[in-house]
């Protein structure tokens, strides 16, 4: 059986969907892999690594001719979907919620998908969990940017010339990516203060040494970990909380997010105009609508004085150490479809975490969530 990985095409997007310790792993398991040319160069992998491992370097129209079973960080290109084979099986980030007419797409042409951010949270699929994986780094990565942008000094120093106070820092939501932007922000000497609605949040908040800020309203939390989408009502209580703490702080780093759903609109623009001059706010939703009034995907935004910043793919940005995690998810995952010894694809939907990354198969979408 062949395990194709091609270049990622979209852009700005660096990683890579296989490492060469999955590749070797892979080979050792009696699979083909093959990489197209320079796929590994953005993580700094080069083809001789791959090559070492058994992979068989090819180019990338061979791949989606030949391989039965295709790893993707992001979902197909436009110039990719046509090169989809029937029977051919897709495996990736692939971000089917707001992109729809695409699932219906896969199924057009036969492809059996999976798309891994809809793994449920639970002890099993952790070795899987590329949303987890990559959210981690994406919260370190995001704490940096925004401490770069800042133009003061961070951490509290005491000189002969006198003592510089330690920059203030808010981080909105303690998801994976929140409690690692708090935890690097505490590292670099910062004083962290953060909010979540989830009632189990604010113990991990304060585990990590910052201070807990905000409200908890009932049932905030859904059975797969994530926050509930929150009512008008108890999203302006949450506001008026946050505004006045908004004020008072050097850096703020949203991370709020709903799957399935746009972010939640957190700050508004009354909120940025109240920090001080040369305050610097980091919106990682940006990409799903944004927490921030103000924010725009790639791009920096000054409103009176105040930075925002909206990246794009953070993961990216350290592009080596993501693509060595992610492939590892992948490469977990992929036991529960080729079982070691097997020369074909077993999917047995009977198995909760395959049956809840299943988007399409046989012609026809499966995923209950995406059937009209």
């Amino acid at each position: 059986m062949i395990i194709g990985v091609p270049k990622e095409r979209r852009e700005p997007e660096a990683r890579v969907a296989a490492s060469p310790e999955t590749v070797g792993r892979l080979v050792a398991l009696g699979q083909q892999v093959w990489i197209e040319r320079g796929a590994g160069a953005g993580s700094l992998w080069s083809d001789a690594e791959y090559q070492q491992k058994g992979a068989t370097l090819v180019e990338a129209e061979e791949i989606w001719e030949r391989a039965d079973i295709v790893l993707k960080v992001q979902r197909p290109t436009d110039a990719e979907m046509p090169l989809l084979r029937h029977g051919q099986v897709l495996v990736g980030m692939l971000d089917p919620y707001p992109n729809r007419a695409q699932v219906a797409a896969y199924a057009e042409r036969g492809v059996t998908a999976f798309a891994l951010e809809l793994l449920p949270r639970t002890t099993r699929a952790q070795a899987m969990d590329v949303l987890s994986s990559q959210a981690n780094l994406a919260g370190f990565r995001a704490m940096l940017e925004a401490m770069t942008a800042y133009r003061r000094v961070v951490p509290m120093m005491m000189t002969a010339a006198g003592t510089v106070t330690p920059a203030k820092v808010f981080v909105i939501g303690a998801g994976v990516a929140g409690l690692q932007a708090i935890a690097t922000a505490r590292r670099m000497g910062a004083v962290v203060s953060a909010t979540d609605v989830r009632p189990a949040a604010k113990q991990e908040i304060e585990s990590l040494g910052a201070r807990f800020v905000g409200y908890i309203p009932e049932d905030a939390a859904t059975a797969g970990g994530y926050a509930r989408p929150l009512t008008a009502e108890e999203l302006e209580r949450q506001r008026q909380v946050l505004a006045d703490h908004i004020r008072s702080q050097d850096i703020v780093v949203t991370t709020a997010q709903v799957p399935g759903r746009p972010a939640p609109r957190i700050v508004t623009a009354g909120m940025v105009r109240s920090m001080k001059p040369g305050a610097v706010i980091l919106d990682m939703a940006v990409e799903s609508g944004g927490n921030v009034e103000g924010s725009r995907p790639g791009e920096t935004v000054e409103m009176d004085g105040v930075t925002i910043l909206g990246p794009r793919n953070l993961p990216s940005r350290v592009a080596p150490t993501a693509s060595q995690l992610y492939a590892k998810n992948l490469l977990n995952f992929l036991s529960l479809l080729v079982p070691e010894g097997a020369n074909e694809v077993h999917i047995d939907t009977n198995d909760e975490l395959v049956a809840a990354t299943l988007l399409t198969r046989g012609g026809s979408i499966v995923h209950p969530n995406f059937q009209s």
